[in-house]
């Protein structure tokens, strides 16, 4: 049927094929769907690169998760934090575009032989009888064939059906198998983005893990440098203390050795005297001085026995190394472990005893 416009030029309806073009373009860009994804539930398709920039443009920010309107009926839809990528391609609507595609390939590369030859029939022959069509299906073989192959051929014995019940229910097979192969991969996308999400979960709660143990251990360096300056403090106030009062008996025991040099180089000089009444006079003093300096030497008082020794500052940290050896993940009884410890340590020491 012809349709006239007032111009007067002609107008044909639009073909199959120009209808089918216009189910398989996307709304947004008006082409073509590229990789195209269906929104649920509204069922309607974008390209997924049309989709992602409409989604962008009304959430700039990439929060994790939005809502996302369908442009076709106004549908919105929760997306998760996967955004666009989430959604589930259309696979069913990629093949019948590349199945379209090809076939506007055949029919443009075509046209001139067409023109020129005329129309062959498309149907196939059968390889045994060339002038029969291909008009039925052996169940038994598996296989196409034609009546003559049932009636005299090698079929004669099989089992036939009627070709286009054949087709149709192989056809709606492989529709359903198609179908249950999307499912699959939309199942095999879940699980990969539970991988996805749990490794990025590992990785997060391992970098809680290192940031608290690295706490823990710094805390513990923290109260071992506060420990060891305490003690250390305590060993270098016992060492003044005893600095000090050595030196101040060396500076008595030098101030009386000096007094005693003094005392001794008198007594001598008073030796070389010529005169036996001048030596008399002074001797009997000196002889007093000369025994009381030399008994006030022995009774001088002295440091005890190992006053200079520091070994009671000796600090045992066996017990300590063999819990921190044994410190683990996990490990919640840090108290007994000191005390089993200690335990160990004592029995230890009986036995040696």
């Amino acid at each position: 049927m012809l349709f006239t416009l007032r111009t007067g030029s002609v107008v044909r309806p639009p073909s199959p094929m120009d209808s089918l073009e216009k189910q398989l373009s996307c709304p947004i860009c008006l082409d073509m769907f590229t990789k195209p994804v269906v929104i649920l539930p509204c069922q309607h398709n974008l390209c997924r690169s049309c989709a992602s920039d409409l989604y962008d443009s009304r959430n700039p920010y990439r929060f994790s998760g939005g809502v996302f309107r369908c442009p076709t009926c106004r549908f919105e839809v929760v997306l998760d934090r996967h955004g666009v990528h989430g959604l589930q391609r259309n696979l069913l609507v990629e093949n019948i575009i590349d199945i379209y595609k090809q076939q506007q390939e055949l029919s443009d590369s075509g046209k001139t032989e067409t023109s020129l030859k005329p129309k062959e029939s498309k149907e196939p022959k059968c390889q045994e009888h060339e002038d029969e069509k291909i008009n039925i299906y052996c169940v038994t073989c598996q296989t196409p064939t034609c009546s003559m192959c049932k009636v005299f051929g090698q079929h004669k014995d099989c089992e036939v059906a009627p070709l286009p019940t054949v087709y149709q229910a192989q056809k709606g097979e492989l529709s359903n198998a198609i179908d249950t192969l999307v499912a699959s991969n939309g199942r095999l996308q879940a699980l990969l983005n539970q991988m996805e999400d749990a490794c990025r979960a590992v990785q997060e709660n391992a970098q809680r893990a290192k940031q608290g143990l690295a706490e823990r251990f710094d805390l513990l360096y923290a109260v071992l440098e506060e420990r060891k300056g305490i003690l250390l403090e305590q060993v270098g106030k016992e060492q003044d203390e005893k600095v000090a009062a050595l030196r101040a008996l060396a500076q008595r025991y030098g101030e009386r050795l000096q007094a005693s040099t003094e005392l001794t180089d008198t007594a001598v000089r008073a030796l070389e005297q010529s005169g036996a009444a001048e030596f008399l006079l002074a001797s009997k003093g000196l002889i007093a001085q000369t025994k009381d300096a030399a008994k006030a030497s022995l009774g001088e008082e002295r440091p005890e026995p190992g006053f200079e020794k520091m070994d009671h500052f000796t600090l045992s940290t066996e017990h300590v190394e063999r819990v921190l050896t044994k410190m683990d993940f996990g490990v919640g009884g840090d108290d007994d472990e000191f005390e089993d410890a200690e335990e160990e340590e004592e029995e230890e020491e009986e036995e040696e005893e």
